[in-house]
């Protein structure tokens, strides 16, 4: 009879001898392996987090595609702390002293790779782009449309997109249907940003469909959002795919309909113009370049500005006592005639904007980057060159330290700004690669703000539905994509 080491012997000569067991086995020695190193030796195992994303970026990628990784994330820094490890190479930051390394100081590190997902017909954008230089070259040649001084010379063409977007409101208002408030602020969005930058009002205002005809492109490039932290040549083919897969004649056609506005635009635009192409093509961008920088501002401007204003809308409606106490001010001011203060200068209707900004997350996801080949010391901890480091909007203006009962709208905690709130304060991003039309956009939702007080529009509205779930995308999307009111005289406290 054979001894027990004898047999064991025979069975690990067969398993050795037949290729199958071997070509089964060795990836999964090799798969063991990497695992505990990524856990117990990686230059990140230091980090906390859950088992899984130490092990697999899947578990970041998993959650990117369902549309929760901002709240997720928010339980898990209250597990294990300012510092989560969310892939094996990634860590999220909820501490705000951060902003200043990562972002600020001397350009901050550079973007992660995976924003070239966000290309347009083959081009980094002003967005887009991780090479600084190729970035700053093309964002200086349109930076001074964005200036105060710009916008002020263009003030009343950005008060006349308002005052349309408000009469339509009115009317919509007066027919006792549900409105979808969110359609009408994308149509505000586009119309500002095209009559500003481009000197050519899209219009969209005018627009009598139930979806702003610009609607189903911008949402296409917000699903992008989805495989945002794909390697780039992955995201390429799986991009690829889903067209193919989920295409539909919506949105090809609202795609059409983009590519014929800016084709038509950049076609007929000089090259010494001031319009936003016309610097572009000044700058010596090619045709083709200079319509995806076009595209590109179309789907930002639409997207972010349309989310933000009607969150305020929503809430303006939610809380009818805020909402009075934003029409004394702004009636008051009127009243004063040649004597009234800029719009700008109102406190309670700029801390209603800032609110609005705060928590409506038009942004919520990471904005990830690079530590460099120096590596980063953060409050004694210490981040290797190479890995990928950030913070969130969502976790930033979430944190109920800074901001009490963070998820209400409570416009009143900004006419006491604390130095805390100032630092945690993040909507736009910061430093150099901040949203450059961020003036634009605040600009179009005080102006909006102002003309909702004075319009008494709002009177009687209540919002429709309890909550507005969104995908936590690197752009948010509305679930259903609506942001619904209806006037009936009930008034929702």
């Amino acid at each position: 009879m054979l001894s027990r080491m004898a047999i064991h012997g025979v069975i690990l000569d067969e398993i050795r001898a037949h290729p199958l067991v071997s070509l089964f086995l060795t990836p999964l020695t090799l798969l063991l392996i990497r695992s505990l190193y990524r856990v117990y030796f990686h230059p990140l195992s230091h980090i906390a987090g859950p088992l899984l994303p130490k092990i697999t970026s899947l578990w970041l990628h998993y959650h990117a595609y369902v549309g929760d990784e901002a709240s997720v994330i928010h339980l898990l820094h209250q597990q294990y702390g300012p510092y989560v490890r969310v892939s094996p190479d990634e860590v999220d930051i909820n501490d705000a002293d951060v902003i200043p390394p990562i972002y600020v100081s001397k350009g901050g590190f550079p973007k992660a790779p995976c924003y070239a997902n966000f290309d347009i017909d083959g081009h980094s954008t002003i967005f887009s782009s991780t090479n600084a230089e190729y970035r700053n070259s093309r964002a200086k040649a349109v930076v001074p449309m964005f200036s105060t001084k710009s916008l002020r010379e263009n003030e009343l063409a950005i008060w006349g997109c308002v005052d349309r977007m408000v009469e339509r409101l009115i009317e919509e208002s007066q027919s006792k249907r549900v409105v979808n408030v969110l359609n009408l602020t994308r149509s505000l969005a586009i119309d500002a940003v095209s009559t500003h930058l481009f000197r050519e009002n899209y219009d969209g205002v005018s627009e009598r469909g139930p979806v702003l005809s610009v609607s189903a492109f911008v949402d296409a490039f917000v699903a992008v959002g989805r495989f945002f932290y794909l390697p780039n040549t992955v995201f390429v083919w799986v991009d690829w795919a889903v067209a193919k897969w989920q295409a539909d004649r919506e949105t090809d056609d609202s795609m059409t309909l983009v590519d014929r506005f800016v084709g038509t635009l950049v076609a007929n635009t000089a090259a010494k113009s001031t319009t936003f192409p016309g610097r572009l093509l000044a700058a010596g961008l090619s045709d083709s370049e200079t319509k995806a920088q076009c595209k590109d501002l179309v789907f930002a401007g639409t997207d972010s500005t349309g989310m933000n204003l009607a969150t305020i809308i929503r809430n303006l409606a939610l809380y009818p006592g805020k909402y009075e106490r934003l029409k004394k001010q702004v009636n008051a001011n009127a009243a004063l005639g040649g004597n009234a203060l800029d719009v700008q200068a109102l406190p309670y209707l700029n801390a209603v904007v800032k609110e609005g900004l705060r928590i409506s997350m038009a942004n919520p996801t990471r904005l990830p980057h690079v530590v460099p080949l120096s590596g980063w010391t953060f409050k004694d901890t210490y981040f290797p060159a190479g890995s990928i480091v950030g913070c969130s909007g969502y976790e930033l203006h979430l944190n109920p330290a800074v901001f009490p009962e963070p998820q209400s709208f409570r416009p009143e905690r900004w006419l006491k700004t604390t130095d805390e709130m100032s630092k945690y304060w993040f909507a736009f991003g910061a430093g150099s690669r901040a949203c450059i039309a961020r003036n634009l956009a605040t600009m179009e939702l005080q102006f909006a703000t102002e003309r909702l007080a004075r319009s008494n529009v709002l009177d009687g509205a209540r919002p429709v539905q309890g909550e507005v779930e969104i995908f936590e995308w690197f752009n948010s999307k509305v679930k259903g994509e609506k942001i619904e009111l209806i006037w009936d005289g009930k008034v929702s406290l």
